[in-house]
């Protein structure tokens, strides 16, 4: 029995067909069986007279051809499809897949091939889409449709840009958070500075001085450290914490200073009670001379330079100022007084009650009005917070205006200030050293029954920097005369006169 022997050309021919029908699918098969029977004969002569091996090498690299290009091409279908996800959104409710799919999906053979593989229904993907590739089309447009949930207002930073390094500590008003080694009477003296129950530069240097001397009666030495070792790391636990309500002032740091150094001078070989009850003595006799007997030199010099009929005009409130007024009206002088007080701390008027209900007469004014004023005053009389090694005066916000509208109108300047106050430190501007205070106290004084003028709601107002500056700074051009305990001498000398009171 004899087989027809098929044609190298028809089967090569067959062959080819046979490839490109099974990428298409059974449906495709179905309709050319001819084919079908030509590639099985063609297999089975392949078989029969040994050609499998061509036929092996050739679906092998076009399989590999085909990977190669369905992995390009889908991503090149992936990249289409998030284009179009970020110009068209996606709307879920229709339940169909993008449009830019079926396309790929008609036209992309690797794609073919995985439908040939799997089932019939996938060629019907335009009508329902998978559940895989639905699911993160939800997801996604569940996202974009999902209400954003709004977000607290961000309230705007309240803060001078040029300030910037006076707010790195806000100033306590509580005694939470204290360590548990701060004496009680310390947090008392603390809350009473940062809130003006305490205020004065003496007044804080001598309050700060007395509570120290409670601080170190009730001290004890721990075993295995020394008093002067352990007692200055114990005192510097509660200066920290009047920092942290209210900055030193310089009188308080030069008066801890010499606190410090006389703790260190103490032998070690002596006893507890004695080391202890020697310092308090010499925070008494510091007090003494540098504060009281200080005042009463520099209240005799510059009483004296009151004459009958005399205008003074002064600012704020000076203890020194205060006690050089009194002096000189007790002495039966004859005189007026001019008091100018500015915010926030209105100190002006417990100065003017004080000297009208001595007897005096009394003048107390706002500092707008100073231009008027100044015109009947014969001599200025100032305190002073602090004295610069340049002879620049560092004293309330306020001052330096007094100070330069009567050097405009030709009326002598005179700062009394005792030598404790004077630094070694040097000021071009009251930018780089002062003190800022809450913006809640410039506030008017019952201000909140006018709305216009109160400031109580100023965290909520937009593009609204409250600024609270403590202190300015005089130039010492404005300044002809320092009265100190040394007596009077011009701004120049302000270091040489530092340096005789430190040294001794």
């Amino acid at each position: 029995m004899s087989f027809a022997q098929p044609d190298d050309s028809a089967t090569g021919l067959d062959q080819g067909k046979n490839e490109e029908f099974e990428s298409r699918g059974k449906k495709k098969k179905q309709q050319h069986p001819e084919a079908k029977g030509n590639t099985s004969s063609a297999a089975a002569n392949g078989t029969k007279d040994g050609p499998e091996k061509p036929a092996d090498s050739k679906e092998k690299k076009i399989s590999g051809a085909e990977l190669k290009k369905r992995a390009k091409d889908e991503k090149a279908a992936k990249r289409a499809q998030a284009k179009q996800e970020q110009q068209v959104p996606q709307d879920v409710s229709k339940g169909s897949a993008p449009g830019g799919d079926k396309n790929q999906t008609g036209k992309d053979p690797g794609m073919r091939l995985s439908q040939s593989s799997v089932s019939k229904g996938q060629h019907k993907r335009a009508g329902s889409s998978s559940a895989s590739a639905q699911k993160p089309l939800q997801l996604r447009s569940s996202q974009q449709q999902a209400p954003v949930p709004a977000s607290e207002p961000k309230h705007e930073v309240k803060k001078v840009a040029l300030f910037n390094h006076l707010y790195s500590h806000p100033r306590r008003t509580t005694i939470a958070g204290a360590g548990k080694d701060v004496h009680p009477s310390v947090l008392a003296l603390g809350l009473q500075m940062s809130n003006y129950v305490i205020c004065g530069s003496n007044a804080r240097c001598v309050s700060t001085l007395l509570i120290f001397k409670r601080v170190i009666n009730s001290y004890s030495t721990p075993p295995g450290t020394s008093l002067p070792r352990h007692l200055t790391i114990h005192l510097s636990t509660q200066i920290d914490y009047l920092v942290s309500c209210r900055p030193l002032s310089v009188s308080m740091g030069n008066a801890i200073r010499w606190l410090k150094l006389a703790i260190s001078h103490i032998d070690p070989d002596t006893p507890e009670s004695q080391a202890k009850s020697e310092l308090c003595s010499a925070i008494d006799t510091f007090i003494r001379e540098h504060i009281t007997v200080a005042g009463q030199a520099i209240a005799a010099s510059a009483r004296s330079k009151i004459q009958d009929g005399d205008v003074i005009l002064t600012f704020a409130k000076s203890s020194i100022v205060e006690r050089t007024l009194v002096e000189a009206y007790r002495q039966g002088k004859t005189f007026r007084v001019i008091v100018i007080d500015y915010r926030p701390l209105f100190e002006g008027q417990n100065l003017a009650r004080a000297l009208a209900d001595l007897g005096l007469q009394v003048q107390y004014v706002p500092t707008h009005t100073l231009s008027h004023v100044i015109q009947d005053a014969t001599k200025v009389f100032l305190g002073a917070h602090a004295m610069m090694s340049n002879g620049r005066l560092y004293s309330r916000i306020g001052t330096a205006l007094v100070a330069m509208m009567a050097k405009e109108a030709d009326i002598p300047v005179i700062i009394l200030c005792e030598s404790v106050k004077f630094t070694d430190k040097v000021a071009l501007d009251s930018i780089a050293m002062n003190e800022i205070a809450p913006p809640e106290e410039l506030d008017y004084q019952g201000a909140a029954m006018i709305k216009e003028r109160s400031t109580e709601n100023w965290r909520d107002t937009p593009n609204f920097q409250p600024l609270n500056l403590m202190y300015d700074l005089t130039p010492k051009e404005c300044i002809d005369m320092v009265i100190t305990e040394f007596g009077s001498l011009p701004p120049s000398s302000v270091p040489v006169v530092h340096r005789l009171s430190t040294n001794t």
